[in-house]
């Protein structure tokens, strides 16, 4: 029984593997959108939720032991504090889901993030140091893009637009929702701010900013994978768990026989690991 668990471990690991190679290969090659996106993930209920899973993990550990020791009560106690501490995990990771869909943080098409929403920790803010602009200026040079918006009106036919000292060449309107044409994101070689984002210079006075770089989606469209599918194995955990808990009520479990038990620790226990790698690749890193 022991040797099959670890074997269906080994595939799940394998599977999440999978989302960890997608995770490496979008930021290698798009660093850009995960520095810009990834401060959109509340820190703070995430580390709650890392706190919460690795408690919930120590009960776990803690009911293997007591049904080697035929220690009943304790056993229930300890499977009852584990799923407290799964419904939890799940109920932190509602609160944040509820936000990311109120505020349009989603995956795909259905990205449309509320710039001016009211005053929401969730909520995506709009620029304050950034000028009210209906024009940017960008430059494309190999693969490599940046973005430099001008704080001016859209100039007449005959006049050329009004660009910044440094500025690159090229005049591209924006689209009607606000957004550049430039609909790929890249690494421009910014000489200030984080690698990756393209230096904004603005005018009249105004701080710089960085620019938001395009396909911000492809963020949170790895978010959602992730996350969601390591919550539908915390569900699964859940299940498990509640039968184990009905079975240690009737006295199914001793000293002679706690392999259930045992086997569905080692099973929490990877729910506890690969979320502990979630956390700081998604929420702290940048």
């Amino acid at each position: 029984a022991k040797i099959g668990m670890w074997l269906f471990l080994v595939t799940e690991i394998l599977l999440f593997g999978g989302l960890f190679c997608a995770y490496a290969y979008y930021r290698t090659m798009h660093p850009e959108i995960f520095i810009y996106a990834h401060k959109y993930l509340d820190k703070t209920l995430g580390g709650i939720n890392t706190v919460v899973l690795i408690t919930s993990s120590l009960t776990m550990a803690w009911a293997v032991r007591a049904a080697q020791l035929r220690q009943k009560r304790l056993l229930i106690l300890m499977l009852c504090l584990t799923l407290v501490g799964a419904f939890g995990f799940l109920g932190i990771k509602a609160v944040e889901y509820n936000h990311k869909w109120k505020h349009g943080l989603l995956w795909g098409q259905l990205y449309r993030p509320q710039e001016h929403a009211a005053e929401d920790a969730h909520a995506e803010p709009a620029a304050e140091t950034a000028p009210a602009e209906d024009y940017a200026l960008a430059a494309a040079d190999g693969e490599s893009v940046v973005q430099v918006t001008v704080d001016t009106e859209a100039p007449a036919a005959d006049e050329p637009p009004v660009i910044p000292e440094g500025a690159p060449p090229t005049y591209i309107p924006r689209t009607a929702d606000g957004e550049l044409y430039i609909e790929h994101s890249t690494k421009p070689h910014a000489a200030e701010g984080p690698s990756g984002l393209a230096f904004t210079p603005t005018s009249k006075g105004h701080e710089p900013y960085y620019e938001k770089p395009g396909n911000v989606h492809i963020f949170f469209g790895v978010y959602f994978a992730m996350t969601g599918l390591h919550g539908l194995h915390v569900i699964a955990g859940i299940v498990v768990i509640i039968i184990m808990l009905v079975l240690a009520i009737r006295g199914h479990f001793d000293s002679g026989y706690f392999t259930p038990i045992d086997l569905t620790g080692l099973y929490w226990h990877l729910v506890d690991l690969i979320w502990i790698f979630l956390f700081p690749l998604l929420y702290l890193i940048h």
